[in-house]
C-alpha cells in the first residue's frame, strides 16, 4: 500500500495527515502553538514554532510506517504572511501573518505608487493589510537593519519546505497573496516589484500546484522521521488546498469554510475580476486554472474568542446545545464579526466586533448564538458579491471546524440559502496537499482524477427556506450597521 502525506501549516497549529491513495485517513497529528500580538491589530507567529510542530507532527504520523511504502508530500498553509530569512536562511524576525492589520498607511502608498485600477488589472486585488506586499514595505520602513539584512522571503508554508528540502520555492496559489504576481500570466510582476524597490531575486521560484519542487533532505529525515529524497510537492494556499480535498476543482463547483477565518470559494476556468477589488481572485491549484474567493477575517475566530473570553466553563457542544433553544435573530441581538478588520465586502481594517441590540434579557447563548449568525451573514455577504459576478455557486460543499457542528452548518445553509454537501472526509487542506503530491509523483493523472477517485459526499444539509426568510430580516440589518459605523471606526483607530 502506498501513502501520501498532507501537512497544513494552520494559524493555531500545524496538522499532519497521512493518508492512503484512495483518500482515507491512516494517521493525523496536530501540533499547536501560540498567536503573538504586540499591539492591537498586530499578529505575528514564530517560524521555529511551525517547524517544531511539523517535526513533532510528522514523527507521530509515520511511526510505524514502512518508509518505501510514503509516495509524497504535499504542503499547504496559512496565507499572506512575511517570513525574512537571511543569508545563511536563518529567520531574521517574527513572521507578520494574515489576519495583521498594521499595514494600512503601506496600502495606500502601494496604490500611490502603482494606482488603484492598475494595481488590480495585475494582481487582480486591491492593496489590503492583510497581503504579504504591505508587510514587505513595512519591514523596509519600520524595521531597515533587518530588511537589509534580507536575502530570502517565503510564506508559511514554504518555510517548511525549505526546512524540507533546501529549496526556495512556492506555487502560484499560494503567491497569488503577496500581491507581486500578474495573475494573469501566473508569474511574479516585474512592473510591481520595481515600482515598490522589490528585487525579485529575494522570491522564491514559482510552481504549479501539482509539480515537484525538491526532495526531504538526510538532515529533514533525521528530524523528522520521513525518509530522505521523499518528494515534495508544491503545495496550495490553505484555501487553494481546501478546494481540492473538497472536490471543488472545475466550473459550477464551490465550498464555504469556517475556519479561523471563513471563506466563500468558487472556481472558474477564467481569470474574472471583480474591479471594486472586494473579493480576491488568485490562480488556483489546478494548473491554468483560478478561483475567486470572499474571506471574512473571523469565523471560527470569533466563537473562539467569545468562548475562551466568555464561556469558558462550555464546551463548543454545550454551546451549540444552549443556541439551538435561542429563535432566530438571538431575540433581536446582532453581532458584527469585524475583530480583525474585514475584507468582503468592506475592505476595511478599522472595522471592530460589535454586539448591537443588547439588552438585560440576553444571556450568553444569546451572545453565542448571534456570533454564528454574524458569521453566516458575513459569508452571505461573501456570496453575494461572487453570484453579482456571475460566478456559479450552486453546487457547494463545507468544511473547516465550525461546519462540523450540526447547528451552525445548519444555520449556514439557511442563510445562504444553499444545500451544503458533508464530505466522507472532512481533512480539507490537508487532503488537498497530499493529492496534489499524488499527481506529482503520477499516482493520478491530473486534479480532477484524483478529486473523483478520492471525494465522496456522505450526506447533504438540506436548506429551509422559511428560516432563510426569517434571517433575511436581520441581515438586512446587519448590512446597514457598518454604513452607520464607518466613519466611527476610523475615528476609534486614529485615537
Amino acid at each position: 500500500m502506498k501513502y501520501l502525506i498532507g501537512i497544513d501549516v494552520g494559524t493555531s497549529g500545524t496538522k499532519a495527515v497521512l493518508f492512503d491513495t484512495d483518500g482515507n485517513v491512516i494517521n493525523s497529528h496536530t501540533e499547536e502553538y501560540p498567536l503573538i500580538q504586540p499591539k492591537v491589530g498586530w499578529a505575528e507567529q514564530n517560524p521555529a514554532d511551525w517547524w517544531n510542530a511539523v517535526k513533532g507532527a510528522l514523527r507521530k504520523i509515520t511511526a510505524g510506517i514502512d518508509a518505501d511504502d510514503i509516495a509524497g508530500l504535499g504542503l499547504t498553509g496559512q496565507m499572506h504572511g512575511l517570513v525574512m530569512l537571511d543569508e545563511a536562511g536563518e529567520v531574521l524576525t517574527n513572521a507578520i501573518i494574515w489576519c495583521d492589520g498594521r499595514t494600512t498607511e503601506e496600502c495606500r502608498e502601494i496604490e500611490r505608487i502603482i494606482g488603484k485600477e492598475r494595481l488590480i488589472e495585475i494582481t487582480a486585488n486591491p492593496a489590503l493589510e492583510g497581503f504579504t506586499a504591505g508587510k514587505i514595505m513595512w519591514q523596509k520602513k519600520h524595521n531597515p537593519e533587518k530588511w537589509a539584512k534580507c536575502r530570502h522571503i517565503l510564506l508559511p508554508k514554504d518555510y517548511i519546505r525549505y526546512k524540507l528540502t533546501g529549496d526556495f520555492a512556492t506555487d502560484v496559489s499560494d503567491a497569488g497573496g503577496m500581491q507581486l504576481m500578474d495573475i494573469k500570466g501566473r508569474c511574479w510582476s516585474a512592473e510591481v516589484c520595481s515600482a515598490l524597490g522589490i528585487d525579485m531575486a529575494l522570491l522564491p521560484k514559482l510552481y504549479e500546484s501539482p509539480e515537484i519542487t525538491g526532495k526531504i533532505t538526510a538532515e529533514a529525515a533525521e528530524l523528522t522521521g520521513v525518509p530522505a529524497g521523499l518528494p515534495v510537492c508544491a503545495g496550495g494556499g490553505d484555501n487553494a488546498a481546501a478546494a481540492i480535498g473538497t472536490g471543488v476543482y472545475c466550473d459550477g463547483k464551490s465550498f464555504t469554510t469556517v475556519g479561523t477565518s471563513g471563506v466563500v470559494f468558487a472556481h472558474t476556468s477564467k481569470p474574472l475580476i471583480d474591479p471594486k477589488g472586494r473579493v480576491h481572485t488568485f490562480c488556483c491549484a489546478v494548473p491554468g486554472e483560478w478561483h475567486v474567493m470572499g474571506v471574512t477575517q473571523a469565523a471560527g475566530l470569533s466563537l473562539n474568542w467569545f468562548k475562551n473570553s466568555l464561556a469558558q466553563e462550555l464546551s463548543y457542544r454545550e454551546i451549540d446545545a444552549q443556541c439551538e433553544n435561542i429563535p432566530i435573530g438571538a431575540d433581536k441581538l446582532i453581532y458584527l464579526p469585524y475583530l480583525m478588520g474585514e475584507r468582503t465586502p468592506l475592505l476595511d481594517a478599522n472595522a471592530k466586533g460589535v454586539f448591537f441590540g443588547l439588552s438585560a434579557k440576553h444571556t450568553k447563548a444569546h451572545m453565542a448564538c448571534a456570533v454564528m449568525e454574524g458569521v453566516a451573514y458575513s459569508l452571505n455577504d461573501c456570496l453575494s458579491v461572487l453570484s453579482e459576478m456571475g460566478v456559479d455557486v450552486t453546487d457547494m460543499a463545507i468544511c473547516g471546524g465550525g461546519g462540523k457542528s450540526n447547528f451552525w452548518r445548519s444555520m449556514i445553509a439557511d442563510v445562504l440559502a444553499l444545500d451544503l454537501k458533508l464530505l466522507q472526509n472532512d481533512e480539507g487542506p490537508a487532503l488537498g496537499a497530499a493529492l496534489l503530491a499524488g499527481c506529482g509523483v503520477g499516482i493520478y493523472g491530473s486534479v480532477a482524477e484524483a478529486c473523483e477517485h478520492t471525494v465522496k459526499v456522505r450526506d447533504t444539509v438540506v436548506h429551509n427556506d422559511a428560516r432563510h426568510a426569517e434571517h433575511e430580516q436581520y441581515y438586512e440589518i446587519y448590512r446597514r450597521l457598518y454604513g452607520s459605523l464607518k466613519d466611527d471606526f476610523a475615528l476609534l483607530a486614529g485615537i
